[in-house]
Order: structure tokens, then sequence, then C-alpha cells
């Protein structure tokens, strides 16, 4: 997924270095997830694709401040 500096952005995957390797596996992964969801409820709902575009970058955000947060706390730099 773009990532741009307008406030409508897509937050980056970070994640603490001894996972860093996975970045781009986890990023696939959640790109394949969120085009799935956001899809599937565009069409249940009928949703405009500007809807659908926002849903996708909301569900985006969420997901990865939820990697990161749960992560952080793993990292041995902060144990």
């Amino acid at each position: 997924m773009r990532s741009g500096s307008s406030e409508t952005s897509l937050r980056s995957l970070e994640l603490p270095p001894e996972y860093e390797d996975l970045t781009g596996l986890l990023q696939a992964d959640m790109k394949a997830i969120v085009i799935a969801l956001a899809d599937r409820a565009g069409d249940r709902l009928l949703m405009s694709r500007r809807r659908r575009l926002k849903l996708r970058r909301d569900l985006w955000n969420n997901l990865a401040k939820a990697v990161r947060e749960t992560m952080e706390p793993l990292s041995a730099e902060l144990q």
C-alpha cells in the first residue's frame, strides 16, 4: 500500500529491529486482508469508491498500529 504526506496517508508498518525482516511478508498479508474486507463491505453495502478507499485506509492504519503496539513490548531493546 502506498504512503503519502497528507492526512489521508497510510501508516508505515514499523516493527522492532528483531522483526524487521518480516515487514515485507506482513505488509503483503495485511494488504490482502484489507482489500478483501473492504471489497466485501463495499459490495454488501454498495459503498462509493471514495468510501471504499477510506475504509481500506482506515483498516490499514488500524492494523499497522495494532501490530506495532503489540510487538513493541517484545523488543529486546526495551527489556
